[in-house]
């Protein structure tokens, strides 16, 4: 009798734990702030605001930004990108480019994403044979923007840890330029799958360090299937058509590349949430989000085949190295929302607005993030337009 009744008890103390457990769990996370580090895939106008008037990037000119914002906006597109759709989703207005622009509003959010961004320093490039883009800003040259202007935004460390966070704070897309650079340098595969490990270390660094200012949820985006882009295509065309993927026309050895890159984001991303069991480390996995609507572009309502860009100039894919988008004698398409590459190296709003979807949704974001409480809010916002995205 004794022996049922300490079992009794042993039961009803676990019953008890796992009730204060699961009590203790917190609600989903209603994020205040958005903050932002990558390249051109995410930059909303920094590029611009580094860039002298004379000197301007092809986003400072039409026919970018035609779609949306009807103006060249600073965005490498024909209008909104991935974190555009994500502020929507999530209720916050879109995160302001920081460079050019000290003295705009950051309540809500920042973004130090830069076009032709590194994750690694140049100098680590050079070493290599690499040359970077002139005024290259790396990952490490905007995480240390990001740590000057926090005296501006917040009043002591104890609310600069409370607002960091309450952030969703993206982490790139960061590292393809890393890449790019020496494979437009026809550097071999083998030399360019040695940046890696670097590549991703320096990632993981940047998260640790934003994990020990008080970070608690990150999006960290993996890279795109390269041989869809229509640069690679355009650079690397071959008449070998066992190189191509029958079912997409994309280069095969070149998405491999990209799934190299994205395991080993993926390892380091699981190292870091054992090592952080508190913070919420979610990958992003652009590579199949993108690669879906190259493989079924009519469920997608986009055109048969859609490997051209739309908006460049000449041979099998409308793109020339020589005569970019934006730049005299470029020619665009008429309607954008059919096809997915915008301008040769960068995506159209159309495909953008899929893959939030895929992201904000699922199945692309590992772990799902819990969107229950957000997407209540963002339906009783009745100025948002979540049509555009759910």
């Amino acid at each position: 009798m004794a022996s049922q009744d300490s079992h009794m008890l042993i039961k009803l103390v676990s019953f008890f734990l796992s009730t204060l457990l699961v009590s203790s769990e917190p609600p989903c996370r209603n994020f205040e702030w958005i903050i932002s580090f990558g390249d051109s895939l995410a930059d909303t106008g920094n590029l611009i605001g580094l860039s002298t008037p004379n000197d301007l990037p092809e986003s400072a000119f039409p026919p970018y930004g035609e779609t949306f914002f009807h103006y060249p906006s600073g965005r490498f597109s024909d209008g909104r990108l991935v974190i555009d759709f994500i502020a929507e989703f999530l209720g916050l207005p879109h995160v302001p480019p920081f460079y050019g622009s000290q003295s705009g509003n950051f309540e809500k959010g920042v973004n130090f994403a830069v076009g032709g961004a590194t994750a690694l320093e140049c100098s680590i490039l050079e070493k290599r044979g690499i040359h970077c883009t002139h005024g290259n800003i790396s990952l490490g040259v905007q995480l240390q923007s990001f740590k000057e202007m926090l005296p501006k935004l917040c009043a002591s460390p104890s609310d600069c840890r409370d607002m960091i966070g309450n952030a969703l704070i993206l982490m790139g897309e960061i590292g393809g330029n890393d890449y790019n650079y020496p494979f437009f340098g026809l550097q071999t595969i083998e030399e360019i799958k040695e940046l890696v490990p670097l590549v991703v270390s320096t990632i993981s660094s940047a998260i640790t360090e934003l994990v020990e200012m008080g970070g608690r949820t990150f999006l960290v985006p993996g890279d795109f299937p390269l041989g869809c882009s229509v640069a690679y295509l355009t650079l690397y065309q071959t008449s070998n058509r066992v190189e191509y993927d029958p079912l997409t026309g994309c280069l095969t050895w070149l998405n491999e590349f990209s799934e190299y890159h994205n395991e080993h984001l993926q390892a380091e991303l699981d190292k870091l949430r054992n090592l952080y069991p508190h913070v919420t480390i979610i990958y992003g996995d652009y590579y199949n989000a993108l690669l879906r609507i190259f493989e079924d572009p009519a469920k997608f309502g986009l055109m048969n085949r859609p490997l051209p860009a739309c908006c460049g100039l000449g041979g099998p894919y409308n793109f020339n190295f020589s005569i970019k988008c934006g730049t005299r004698g470029s020619e665009y398409c008429s309607d954008p929302s059919k096809y997915v590459n915008w301008d040769g190296v960068h995506l159209t709003e159309a495909a953008y607005r899929w893959i939030s979807e895929g992201l904000l949704k699922g199945p692309y974001a590992i772990p799902h993030l819990d969107m229950s409480c957000i997407s209540s809010k963002v339906k009783n916002n009745e100025s948002l337009d979540t049509h555009s995205i759910i």
